[in-house]
């Protein structure tokens, strides 16, 4: 679909990212000491994971964003280890921590998510100062953005961003919600993916099936996105765009470990765009990646040959011509 000889690396914008802890105890029991039996730490927040997944996809990635303290310097320097290339804003206070809790005997996840501490005007300005440098390079086949905007930023941010991605000719992937949101669909990002509240909520429309999330995405279209992609968790995912709509099925495959699956689903999804694939195409290959995603603990660690393995499971279920 959007496949350039000449621009193969992809930029994924962590604007609010964090250091991301999982803890896997054997029974949570509130009001109790607990000694987890697994921790994994990663460089987090939902920008930096579809960042790691498509690096673990095989994709040549650089990841953007605004970090602060030591907890920051953390973030750059682990990034650096699985050779993510991470130019990062800086601003003052601490980078957010983010705590996940599996309770191995029910399987059901806590998850404790900070905030993060509000960033100065100049820092969002460094970010976009970034941008633009590394949009100049002339290599970059498409630039994404995920998930909420620090406390301080402007609300259209990503909208600004994307007009900066605009004068380079780089086309846009976007999954965030609220104003952000809509600020963005004016800048006709080239695929939007949501979920299916955040569709909902930027629609109106009650979503409960494929058909109400078809409707969702047309509308979504008609506020300014050129190609949608609802996702429906195990229901699977819907994919509109200007000449075809697709129903995706999921394998019967369920991992203990979904959180970063719906980034790891941006991820798979960027990577097929920039090598040509068709939007429905791109989206089943996102939907292994978000499968792969929740076998390993640690949002955005999947195994490659996985998500190859999940993929010939992924159905298109219906599809149709607009």
């Amino acid at each position: 679909m959007m496949a350039d000889a000449g621009r193969t690396r992809l930029i994924f914008i962590a604007a609010n990212p964090s250091i991301d802890r999982l803890y896997e105890v054997e029974h949570l029991t509130e009001g109790t000491i607990h000694r987890p039996s697994v921790l994994v730490a990663r460089p987090g927040g939902k920008g930096l994971n579809a960042a790691r997944a498509a690096a673990a996809l095989g994709a040549r990635v650089t990841a953007l964003g605004i970090v602060a303290g030591r907890s920051g310097e953390w973030i750059v320097e682990q990034l650096a280890k699985i050779g993510i290339d991470a130019l990062m804003a800086r601003s003052t206070g601490e980078t957010r921590i983010c705590i996940s809790i599996l309770d191995r005997s029910t399987g059901l996840l806590t998850e404790l998510y900070e905030r993060g501490q509000r960033i100065e005007p100049t820092a969002w300005e460094a970010l976009e100062a970034l941008v633009a440098h590394e949009l100049d390079r002339a290599d970059v086949g498409a630039l994404a953005f995920s998930g909420s905007l620090p406390p301080g930023a402007p609300t259209d941010g990503y909208a600004r961003i994307a007009r900066i991605a605009a004068r380079s000719s780089v086309p846009v992937l976007a999954d965030t919600y609220g104003p952000a949101l809509r600020a963005v669909l004016r800048e006709h990002p080239v695929v939007l993916k949501v979920n299916a509240t955040e569709a909902a909520d930027a629609t109106g429309l009650t979503i409960n099936d494929g058909q109400s999330a078809a409707a969702a995405a047309r509308a979504l279209r008609e506020q300014g996105a050129i190609g949608v992609v609802v996702t429906l968790g195990m229901g699977g995912a819907v994919v509109v765009g200007a000449t075809c709509e697709a129903r995706l099925g999921p394998p019967d495959l369920r991992g203990a470990y979904p959180v970063g699956s719906g980034d790891a689903f941006l991820a798979g999804l960027a990577v097929a765009l920039v090598d040509g694939e068709t939007l429905e195409e791109a989206a089943r290959r996102g939907m292994a990646a978000a499968i792969a995603n929740a076998l390993l603990p640690g949002a955005g660690s999947l195994d490659r040959a996985a998500a190859e393995r999940v993929l010939p499971d992924v159905a298109i279920t219906a599809s149709w011509p607009r």
